[in-house]
């Protein structure tokens, strides 16, 4: 009786066990789960930060520097400036930050022998997949809310502010003992500035050669900012004009007419070459997704004659094209995470240099694909708005097929 009782026991001892290693088995998929999603978050965001910085960079050097430098940009203002360009670089920063980040993720951890410890194990390339692409479409959420929404505010609020920093000192470009060549058709050169008002000002005005026809010299100058106009009304006292020929303005063998003036008439000198317009023009990029839509409809219900079909018809093409270029940026956040798993798998390398060179390539021949597309748009008949989902759609594809390869290996 106490043999069959332990025989018993002992036929039972495995059923018994199993709700605990299934617990324990589902524990350690969770624990899986939660690695691979943090070590890939990690990478990624310090992906995204990296591009954005340099994109962001790239975009102060060339829109502000010169401002802050020529004192127009209080330190407040350019501050508030680099903020909103956060969302103009993430926009371009979240694919390729994603592609890289889960390269180098994937490339350490295949490099680890990690993955060939987890297919040991019974966990297949399939379900070490679900954790990157489960941030895949998170981060096509996202990028679909910069894309749509916080972008084209942003970038509307960046131009505005700029534009308004900008003519509240319009002086400030103005620095004394330089010559400022930012007025189309005027080199300006003033030895002291004190406010509006400039002393010892020289001003050049040159042909479409770029050749001197008339020179002005004068003690002091004054300058008055004209808003409607965006434009600088210059006044000189004790002026001396220098005119020369203006079919042989460098033939210094003919005397140049010479005057001299008390006072001279104001010169204007338009601000749109330093600034641009006083006002800011809204592209059809900068436009979030209710604008587009209420757009689209407006150039659908328009009634036009026939002589201007063909340019209703590309004029309803680029607002197409605007909203599926967004939709096409956030979807490759998406298709980067699904090919960048079976490739940093295959790539194998905990090189930094080695990921980074193959998401850089990578990219490129995504954005080649997406440029090439961009140059049907003034030819609607081709569908460029369908052929935007070509790039997506191979990388899609190469994915799988890697995938597929490896996971069959």
């Amino acid at each position: 009786m106490r043999l069959r009782s332990r025989e018993r026991l002992a036929n039972k001892a495995p059923c018994a066990q199993l709700p605990h290693l299934r617990r324990n088995s589902a524990l350690t998929v969770n624990l899986l789960d939660r690695y691979i999603f943090k070590s890939v978050l990690g990478s990624c965001l310090a992906a995204v930060g990296l591009f954005g910085f340099v994109l962001m960079l790239g975009n102060a050097i060339r829109d502000l520097l010169g401002y802050v430098l020529g004192g127009q940009l209080p330190l407040a203002t350019f501050g508030q400036l680099l903020l909103l360009l956060i969302p103009f670089v993430a926009y371009y920063a979240l694919p390729m930050g994603m592609l890289c980040g889960v390269l180098l993720t994937l490339g350490r951890i295949s490099a680890d022998s990690e993955v060939t410890a987890m297919r040991a194990a019974g966990i297949g390339l399939g379900r070490i997949m679900r954790p990157v692409l489960v941030l895949g479409i998170l981060g096509t959420a996202v990028g679909l809310y910069i894309n749509f929404e916080a972008m084209p505010r942003a970038r509307m609020h960046y131009k505005q502010e700029l534009v308004k920093a900008v003519q509240t000192n319009p002086l400030g470009f103005i620095v004394p003992r330089t010559y400022i060549r930012d007025f189309p058709g005027f080199v300006v050169y003033v030895g002291e500035k004190q406010g509006p008002v400039l002393n010892d000002f020289w001003l050049w005005e040159l042909d479409e050669e770029q050749r001197v026809k008339r020179l002005v010299r004068a003690e002091s100058g004054r300058f008055e900012y004209d808003a409607e106009g965006h434009a600088l009304l210059l006044t000189l006292t004790q002026a001396q004009v220098e005119a020369r020929d203006p079919d042989q303005p460098e033939d210094f063998s003919r005397p140049p007419l010479v005057g001299t003036f008390g006072k001279t008439e104001q010169v204007r000198l338009p601000l749109d070459g330093l600034f641009g317009r006083n006002t800011v023009r809204q592209k059809i990029k900068w436009k979030t997704y209710g604008e587009l839509r209420a757009e689209s409809a407006r150039l659908a219900d328009m009634q036009v004659p026939p002589e201007d079909a063909s340019e209703h018809r590309k004029d309803q093409m680029k607002v197409k094209l605007a909203m599926q270029e967004k939709f096409h940026n956030a979807l490759a956040i998406f298709a980067f995470a699904l090919m960048g798993v079976p490739l940093g798998i295959k790539v194998s390398r905990r090189e930094t240099s080695a990921n980074l060179g193959v998401a850089v390539m990578l990219a490129l021949t995504h954005y080649f694909l997406t440029v090439m597309v961009n140059w049907l748009d003034q030819h609607p008949y081709y569908r460029p708005d369908l052929l935007y989902w070509v790039p997506n759609l191979l990388f899609i594809g190469l994915g799988i097929w890697l995938f597929r390869r490896i996971d069959n290996r």
